[in-house]
């Protein structure tokens, strides 16, 4: 599993809730437990591009955060579900307001993110110099 090595920066608020957010699922992951999706499998669906091993890996991190309680149920075959601790409920309003301006902005956003992932058909390529970024041929 992957540890990361550096000691994190810890000086204000944005550092800290970075720290604990930190992972291109859990902000869903936290917003579908509220939900009342509260299996892995159950998640899973609502997320279908996470594998099954990045969702575990996260829920394990947000169970350490003290953001989620994960509960065994001793049945065959082995049953799971995670809920929001109280500390993980004082995310939602934020996560909802994320959500809401995510929606407020969709067009903008769409348009940013579809620009950085297709490549410019101009037959330039983008080279970084470590001070510019300069179009050349390719």
């Amino acid at each position: 599993m992957y540890e990361k090595k550096t000691i994190p920066s810890l000086n204000c608020g944005l550092d800290l809730v970075g720290e604990v957010l930190y992972g291109k699922w859990k902000i869903r992951i936290l917003w579908f437990i509220h939900q009342g999706n509260l299996r892995p499998s159950e998640l899973q669906r609502k997320i279908p591009d996470v594998t099954r091993r990045v969702l575990n890996v996260q829920l394990k991190e947000l169970e350490e955060q003290e953001l989620v309680t994960k509960k065994i149920y001793p049945v065959m075959p082995p049953r799971v579900e995670y809920t929001l601790t109280d500390f993980g409920k004082t995310l939602i309003p934020l996560i909802s307001s994320i959500g809401l301006w995510g929606d407020e902005h969709q067009e903008r956003l769409r348009r940013v993110i579809l620009k950085r992932a297709t490549p410019p058909s101009d037959g330039l390529e983008d080279t970084y110099t470590g001070g510019a970024t300069i179009r050349a041929l390719a």
